[in-house]
């Protein structure tokens, strides 16, 4: 047999689009040419596809050795495909069956001794085999996450030769058995641990409870990153299809996907990070703060500390739950559903009104210091908060009902009101929706315009304000929004202007 055709996946975003390798042997003198568009890093692969054949005790044909990746439309970069081109090769030279290769995909890095590296990007591979109904052979390195593709068959080796013995049948790869990773997460921080702020609870309890944006605003040491970092804990678990999300992201992302799986990821990126940092990029793009956080929280402490321009790019996918990254040679879309909770304080000092005097901020430095966050961003953001400061006590005791587990218990039964009703949180729900679902009588219509009138509200200020109310009856296990819901949404949002 000359020709042999071996499957794999490439990496595009958190996509693992199909690719096909081609190999053929003809007379003539010897050489190998790779084609189908790859990346240096491929075209490297054919020396340690050589190395790895001779030394793992096999012939390299001494022929013409043509190699095609397809689609050759398609880039194809990294190491992952010189496991399918020495199957390829050895196929081709009848050195192994070519009729095991049918129902199999393969992913692999190979050492010049035949010994499988582990590669990026497994997760997403595995998900798009287990739909195509193929199995997956992997290093060993990396079954555990391929694992993490429930219903896939999947194949663990750790040396060239034990596949040539699996496809000879001498000794067939057993079907990897996950080894128990899965689940083992650390507990989420308690929000028992914080003292006092009654209204900063609540205002998280309806965060979770509706999937709303949330900015705390208050002096240092009133407990707003402390506060923030248990939100992830307050919200419903993840689903399996959302945790295989976050945990493809993280594999795309060179992260250990088995780390915080399948807990909601927690992002905090530093104020100094960049554009690219946050929403994602580079020659090759790879998923940014925004990405990674999919599914979970992102949280942004000192928010004016933040260039505008950085800021200004969270627009787009507080909107759409998606980032678009474009290059000159094609365009990858990260998903990018996060909630987002930021903290700041009131003033460059951060004592603005405090009862000591200690500010000294003048007002021109307090509305420069305001000015650095567009309305635009902050018409996004559902729930403003001001974080007084507690009086001093180390031994206070917790607030009763304000533990992670009672307050999670309420958020659940609001998602679940939400799930049944509209099937999704209220968040994000679009404008058809919010007039299905966020209807008012015609009193308490006329009263919520007359109010956004004299806040001087957007109309979007105006959706997002009925979505926080909305929230706040399936607390209350209403089944309509009443005046004491408007009344309590519009103390979470600040007038503009």
């Amino acid at each position: 047999m000359s020709l042999a055709i071996v499957h794999s996946r490439a990496l595009v975003g958190v996509e693992a689009p199909a690719v096909t390798v081609e190999a053929h042997l003809a007379n003539g003198l010897p050489s190998l040419t790779l084609v189908g568009l790859p990346e240096a890093s491929v075209k490297e692969s054919k020396d340690r596809v050589r190395s790895a054949i001779l030394n793992s005790g096999f012939d390299f044909p001494p022929r013409r050795i043509t190699l095609n990746l397809a689609p050759a439309d398609l880039p194809k970069d990294g190491g992952r495909f010189d496991l399918a081109v020495a199957l390829g090769i050895l196929a081709a030279s009848g050195q192994l069956p070519g009729d095991g290769l049918d129902g199999v995909e393969c992913l692999g890095e190979l050492a010049l001794s035949g010994a499988l590296r582990p590669v990026q990007g497994v997760l997403p591979a595995a998900l798009a085999a287990r739909a195509a109904g193929r199995t997956l052979i992997v290093p060993k390195a990396n079954a555990e996450e391929a694992s993490l593709a429930s219903g896939l068959r999947v194949l663990a080796a750790e040396h060239l030769l034990e596949l040539a013995a699996h496809f000879n049948g001498s000794a067939p790869l057993p079907t990897y058995q996950a080894q128990g990773l899965l689940r083992r997460t650390p507990p989420y921080p308690d929000l028992a641990e914080v003292q006092g702020q009654v209204a900063a609870k609540r205002a998280l309890l309806i965060a979770a409870a509706g999937g709303h944006n949330l900015l705390f605003s208050g002096p240092p040491g009133t407990g707003k990153t402390l506060l923030a970092s248990r939100l992830p804990g307050l919200l419903p678990p993840l689903d399996e299809a959302e945790a295989l999300q976050v945990a493809a992201i993280h594999s795309v992302a060179s992260h250990a996907p088995l780390d915080c799986w399948p807990q909601r990821p927690f992002r905090t990126p530093h104020h100094s990070a960049s554009g690219p940092a946050l929403v994602g990029g580079g020659s090759r793009p790879q998923p940014g703060e925004i990405t990674l956080a999919h599914q979970g929280v992102l949280f942004l402490d000192e928010l004016p500390e933040f260039d505008r321009k950085v800021l200004e790019v969270l627009r787009e996918p507080l909107e759409t739950g998606h980032i678009v990254i474009a290059r000159a040679r094609d365009k990858v879309r990260f998903p990018a559903r996060f909630q987002l909770v930021a903290a700041m304080n009131p003033c460059p000092c951060g004592y603005l009104n405090d009862p000591n005097g200690r500010c000294r901020c003048t007002p021109e430095q307090v509305q420069r210091y305001r000015a650095k966050l567009s309305g635009p961003l902050l018409d996004r953001i559902d729930l403003h908060l001001t974080v007084a400061r507690e009086t001093t006590s180390l031994q206070a005791p917790p607030s009763a009902g304000q533990d992670s587990a009672s307050v999670a218990a309420q958020v659940a039964c609001a998602r679940q009101r939400q799930l049944q009703r509209q099937g999704c949180a209220n968040a994000v729900l679009d404008l058809p929706g919010l007039r299905q679902h966020c209807a008012l009588p015609l009193d308490d219509q006329t009263w919520l315009e007359q109010a956004c009138e004299r806040l001087n509200l957007s109309l979007r200020a105006a959706h997002r304000l009925l979505k926080v109310a909305r929230t706040l009856a399936d607390l209350d296990e209403a089944a309509t929004i009443g005046r004491a819901h408007l009344a309590e949404a519009l103390q979470y949002r600040p007038a503009a202007g």
